[in-house]
C-alpha cells in the first residue's frame, strides 16, 4: 500500500517536517563535522526525538529522519564499527518513531488538538555527494557509474528498511544518474516506497542541468515511487518546477524548499530574510499550482510548518 497515496485520498495536503541542523544548532548542537547532523545519532540523540516532537505539535504530518548524512561509510571513517554504524542509521528511525509514539499519546489527552491520520516516517536517503561533504550535491559531479552508486547506497536503504518507517525519502538529488541508481535498488526491495526529490538551479532543470520533466518522466512508470519533487532549493524557483512536474507525471508533487535565505560560504553565514509568514503565504502558491506535499528544508522551523498550514488552509 501506497503511504503517501492513501492519506492524500482523505484530505488534500500533507505537511512536512522542516530542518532538523537548524533546531539542533538553535538548542546547542555542535554540527561542524563531516557527518554534520548525523553526529548526533551518538552524541544527544534526545535532541533529534525532541525536534521530532516539536515538529508534529507544529502540526506536521511527515517527519523525515535524521539518516540524511548518516552513511556506513561515514561513520567507519569516523572510526565506528560497521556494526555501530548500521545501529546508528537505525537508531534515526526509532527517535522519529519514539516522538510519534509521544505525539500521539500526548493528542489523545489533548483535546486542542485534532486527531488526523497518524504521523509517517519517511527514513532520509541523502545523496552521495553528502558523504563527501564538499557541496557535490548540489552538482552531481561524483564521476561514479550507476553500478557505483548502487552499491553505496544499498547497505543503508536496506538498514533503513529493516527499522521499517513507513516510506524512504531519497532526497537532495542533483542529477538523474543518482535517480536511476537509487530506483533501480528500490525495485529489489519491493514492498518498500520512496519519494524523489531533486535539487534545482532554475525554474526548469536540477543542479546538474538535466531538464527536471526528463527526471519526473523517467520515474513515473516506477510503482515504488511515491511521490516526485523538490527539496533544498531557492522558493523561487518553485512554480515553474512545479509545473515542470506536472507535465511529466501525474504522482503527487512534493516540495520542501529552503528558507528562502542564502549562504555566504566565505563568511559561513546565511543572509535574507526568515519570514515565517511570506513562507506561508508561499505555500499557499505551490498548492495552487499543484504541490500536494509541502514542508520545509533548509534553515526552516516549527514556525514555518505551522505557517505553511495556516497559509493552506
Amino acid at each position: 500500500m501506497n503511504p503517501i497515496s492513501e492519506p492524500l485520498k482523505n484530505q488534500p495536503f500533507l505537511i512536512l517536517d522542516g530542518a532538523m541542523a537548524t533546531e539542533l544548532e538553535r538548542r546547542g548542537a555542535d554540527l561542524n563535522d563531516s557527518l554534520w547532523s548525523a553526529k548526533i545519532l551518538r552524541e544527544t540523540p534526545e535532541l533529534i526525538r525532541d525536534v521530532h516532537l516539536d515538529y508534529f505539535r507544529a502540526e506536521a504530518d511527515i517527519a523525515i529522519t535524521a539518516s540524511y548524512q548518516a552513511t556506513i561509510e561515514g561513520f567507519t571513517r569516523w572510526g565506528l564499527s560497521r556494526a555501530t554504524a548500521i545501529d546508528l542509521i537505525q537508531k534515526s528511525v526509532y527517535l522519529a518513531q519514539e516522538a510519534r509514539t509521544l505525539y500521539l499519546a500526548e493528542t489523545l489527552r489533548n483535546t486542542e488538538y485534532e486527531i488526523r491520520n497518524p504521523p509517517l516516517i519517511a527514513a532520509s536517503i541523502g545523496p552521495y555527494g553528502a558523504y563527501l561533504a564538499d557541496g557535490s550535491e548540489y552538482r552531481g559531479d561524483y564521476g561514479l557509474t550507476e553500478d557505483e552508486l548502487i552499491k553505496f547506497h544499498r547497505p543503508r536503504m536496506a538498514a533503513l528498511i529493516a527499522a521499517e518507517p513507513d516510506l524512504l525519502a531519497c532526497e537532495t538529488i542533483p542529477c538523474l544518474l543518482e535517480a536511476r541508481a537509487l530506483v533501480q535498488l528500490l525495485t529489489r526491495f519491493p514492498n518498500t516506497y520512496a519519494w524523489f526529490t531533486f535539487t534545482a538551479r532554475d525554474d526548469t532543470h536540477t543542479c546538474h542541468g538535466e531538464p527536471l520533466a526528463e527526471c519526473a518522466a523517467f520515474l513515473d512508470p516506477f510503482e515504488q515511487v511515491s511521490a516526485i519533487g523538490i527539496n533544498c532549493t531557492a522558493p523561487k524557483h518553485l512554480p515553474g518546477l512545479i509545473r515542470e512536474i506536472r507535465r511529466a507525471t501525474s504522482k503527487p508533487i512534493i516540495v520542501y524548499p529552503n528558507s528562502g535565505e542564502t549562504y555566504d560560504p566565505a563568511t559561513k553565514t546565511w543572509l535574507g530574510e526568515m519570514d515565517c509568514d511570506a513562507f506561508g503565504a508561499q505555500a499557499r502558491d505551490w498548492y495552487a499550482a499543484g504541490a500536494q506535499i509541502i514542508g520545509g528544508c533548509c534553515r526552516t522551523t516549527p514556525e514555518h510548518i505551522r505557517a505553511i498550514r495556516a497559509g493552506i488552509e
